[in-house]
C-alpha cells in the first residue's frame, strides 16, 4: 500500500457515534441492558424454577441417595455393615471358642507331614469364675463318612491363673481339616477347624 492511495473508510464514518459531553441527558432515551424480570420473563421454564426454588438445607443423606445407582450402592453397604455386625456378635466372624470362663483361639499350622496345634488362652474379664487345672484334648482328622476308622491323637494342657498363656504340640498327622476336642471337669467344647 502506498502513501498515495485512499485507506477505506469505515461503514459507519459518516454517523455521529457519540453526544457530546455537555448535550442535556433525557430520561426516556436511557436505555437498562440487564433487567432481571424480563431476562426470567424469557428464560425457559427450567431456569425460572431454578430462581423461584427456596434454597435446600444441607443434608447428609441426600447426596448418598440422590439418584437410584446412589441409593441402592448405599443401601447395599449398610446391608452388609449389618451383617457384619450381627456375625460378629454372634462370634461367627472369630475364631475364638469359650470354655469355663476362658476365651480360646485355635490354630492348626502344617509342618512337613504333621500338624502343630497352636491354643491360646485368655481369661475374660467379666468370668465369675475361671477354670484352673488339667485339660484333656482329643485331635483326628475330620471324616466323611461315619464307617471310616481314624486316628486319634490324645494330649493334656494345665489352664493357670495367668492372664494369657499359649501351648503348642504337634499331632502326627496331616489332614487338611481337623476335629478337637477340649474337656474339662464340667464341660466339654467340641471345634472343627482348617490347617493353615
Amino acid at each position: 500500500m502506498t502513501d498515495n492511495e485512499e485507506k477505506p473508510q469505515r461503514p459507519n464514518a459518516n454517523y455521529k457515534l457519540s453526544k457530546p459531553d455537555n448535550a442535556p441527558i433525557d430520561e426516556n432515551d436511557l436505555h437498562y441492558h440487564y433487567n432481571r424480570e424480563n431476562r426470567l420473563a424469557k428464560a425457559p421454564r427450567t431456569v425460572q424454577e431454578l430462581y423461584d426454588r427456596k434454597p435446600a438445607r444441607f443434608s447428609l443423606m441426600r447426596p448418598l441417595v440422590s439418584s437410584r445407582p446412589m441409593a441402592i450402592m448405599f443401601f447395599t453397604i449398610m446391608i452388609l455393615c449389618a451383617t457384619l455386625i450381627v456375625f460378629s456378635l454372634t462370634g461367627r466372624l472369630s475364631t475364638s471358642h469359650s470354655l469355663d470362663g476362658t476365651r480360646l483361639e485355635i490354630k492348626g499350622i502344617k509342618y512337613e507331614d504333621m500338624v502343630i496345634m497352636v491354643v491360646r488362652k485368655t481369661l475374660k474379664k467379666k468370668a465369675a469364675s475361671v477354670y484352673t487345672g488339667a485339660v484333656d484334648v482329643a485331635v483326628s482328622p475330620a471324616v466323611k463318612t461315619e464307617d471310616e476308622e481314624y486316628p486319634v491323637f490324645y494330649h493334656r494342657i494345665f489352664f493357670s491363673t495367668a492372664q494369657e498363656e499359649e501351648y503348642r504340640f504337634a499331632v502326627p498327622f496331616d489332614a487338611p481339616e481337623l476335629v478337637m476336642v477340649l474337656q474339662t471337669e464340667k464341660s466339654t467344647l467340641q471345634i472343627k477347624l482348617k490347617t493353615e
